[in-house]
């Protein structure tokens, strides 16, 4: 009965001396290599990291080092390519990838052309793109830019295409687009310009004081004397019953006005 007991212990102890840890990174390749901090195994003898592959093949990196380098190029790998990094340890200890980010996509987009037309529906193509991000489409009206839209990216290298309808107000409107990488960088297009022929609206204060009235459906903000936001919305009717009597700013149209609530 001893030796059984011996022979199963060994046993035991043999396979999880056999077990190891993965450490799996995915994204697209950004042009930027994976940094990776080794260090010895718990043991002390040999370091910790003992393989690393790469979409499935072992990579030829120096990996027996307290820090290595997984090199994408030396497997020529492009920008904007789909990469699973796999990194094999020993199960007594963990290496650490200084920079997981480097394969989180960033704003890279090239516009090759970016117009609209007399409806005003954007178009814009694009290159270059090395990973999906949403597109948004803001307008500059009231001073500021102002999103209006999204549209998920295509995150293709190659050309891609994009349309969009926008609601645009009296007068001249400037719209462009813009995508936001990962540390919230930010990449805008250029702007483009349309004219509507659209009349401007006009606003009035019900008897009530409870609601504001628009000759026609407009896009309209509401911010109180400290310039919060404090209403926004789309329509010919604006409900301002429960504002507490006082002066407030009013954005709508193109237009930057104030009214007060009695």
């Amino acid at each position: 009965m001893k030796k059984l007991f011996l022979l199963s212990s060994l046993s035991i102890v043999a396979t999880s001396t056999a077990l190891a840890g993965i450490i799996v990174v995915e994204g697209k390749y950004q042009d930027e290599n994976l940094y990776v901090q080794n260090g010895f195994a718990a043991n002390g003898v040999g370091f910790c990291t003992y393989e690393v592959t790469i979409n499935g093949k072992t990579s030829t990196d120096e990996v027996n080092s307290s820090a290595f380098e997984i090199d994408f190029p030396a497997f020529s790998i492009r920008p904007g390519t789909p990469v699973v990094v796999e990194i094999r340890h020993k199960d007594d200890c963990s290496p650490k990838v200084l920079n997981p980010e480097a394969l989180k996509p960033k704003a890279t987009f090239e516009v090759i052309n970016i117009n609209i037309d007399k409806n005003g529906i954007i178009n814009w193509s694009t290159k270059n793109e090395m990973g999906s991000l949403p597109y948004i489409v803001e307008q500059f009206r009231w001073n500021k830019w102002i999103p209006i839209g999204e549209i998920n990216g295509g995150g293709s290298m190659k050309n891609n295409t994009y349309s969009f309808k926008t609601a645009s107000h009296s007068g001249e409107n400037k719209y462009r687009v813009k995508q936001i990488g990962y540390g919230d960088l930010p990449k805008s297009s250029a702007s483009v310009t349309f004219i509507s022929a659209s009349g401007q609206p006009t606003y009035a204060v019900d008897k009530t004081g409870t609601t504001i009235d628009f000759s026609t459906e407009t896009m309209y903000e509401v911010f109180d004397a400290y310039g919060n936001v404090i209403k926004r919305g789309f329509g010919n009717k604006l409900d301002i019953a429960n504002l507490s009597k006082g002066s407030y700013y009013l954005c709508y149209d193109n237009i930057m006005t104030d009214f007060k609530k009695k």
